[in-house]
């Protein structure tokens, strides 16, 4: 649910004709004038998941999330616009929540300005996945879960550019054969490199690294590989999911900007 908050009359205007693009474009939803009273309305919107848009000061819409805000991971898109429709500004959930794409759609709707403030917000991730598995996985596994993971984050497989492992997986059929039938590129690191990278993982596991020599194969795998490609530091956007056989993540980084 869209929840179009306004505080002026400017702002209700503004709202009321942003409401009629979104309705024609089957997106449900509605305006609110002035809510009463207005922190607690707000709050349970956003603790509710609804995408927020609220015409108003940034100020005022910090202050009333502020107590409310959980992580990135979890909190729903917050819009700020000006009341006269000029600027729409991704505050909450930028990346993770789609606040930034969603803020160009807008944007564009309004002919207004994208006021961007999240990292490196123009330049194109790069998407890796790492996957880990026993010993004679069968391929149809491997790709039954990566599309999993794929289709829970919002991906598409056209925005993954490798497949990657541990160095002990080099000649592993079902991994080579799902690089080949997916067109994806697939490589392996030894385990000194994927050390490198041992801080950015969401959990560490101590029978992992007894068996091969790090905490974690499918997340430092596609961290390691990101990182390869930018040169800049990755972070996971899927942590590690799991099936009997296999494990997969899901890392990305940002190229080193020009300037």
């Amino acid at each position: 649910m869209i929840r179009i908050i306004a505080l002026t009359e400017a702002g209700l205007r503004l709202a009321q004709k942003l409401n009629e693009q979104l309705n024609a474009q089957s997106d449900h939803a509605e305006v609110l004038f002035k809510p009463k009273p207005f922190a607690e309305k707000v709050q349970q919107f956003f603790s509710a998941g609804d995408s927020l848009i609220l015409i108003c000061a940034t100020g005022i819409a910090v202050r009333t999330l502020a107590p409310v805000l959980n992580n990135k991971h979890q909190d729903p898109p917050v819009l700020v616009l000006d009341e006269l429709g000029q600027f729409v500004i991704p505050l909450i959930s930028g990346h993770e929540g789609g606040a930034n794409d969603w803020g160009n759609d807008i944007a564009k709707l309004l002919d207004a300005q994208l006021v961007m403030t999240t990292a490196k917000p123009y330049l194109k991730p790069v998407y890796t996945v790492g996957m880990g598995c026993e010993r004679n996985c069968p391929e149809q596994e491997l790709n039954a879960l990566l599309m999993k993971c794929l289709a829970e984050q919002g991906l598409e497989l056209n925005q993954i550019s490798s497949v990657n492992s541990i160095d002990i997986k080099a000649d592993e059929v079902g991994l080579i054969e799902l690089g080949k039938s997916l067109d994806l590129r697939y490589q392996t690191f030894d385990k000194n490199a994927l050390a490198t990278v041992e801080h950015l993982l969401s959990t560490k596991s101590d029978y992992i690294f007894k068996t091969v020599g790090v905490y974690g194969v499918a997340e430092s795998a596609a961290l390691l590989a990101a990182q390869e490609v930018t040169g800049e530091v990755a972070e996971l956007v899927f942590n590690k999911q799991k099936t009997a056989k296999a494990t997969c993540a899901i890392a990305r980084s940002y190229p080193i900007q020009e300037k």
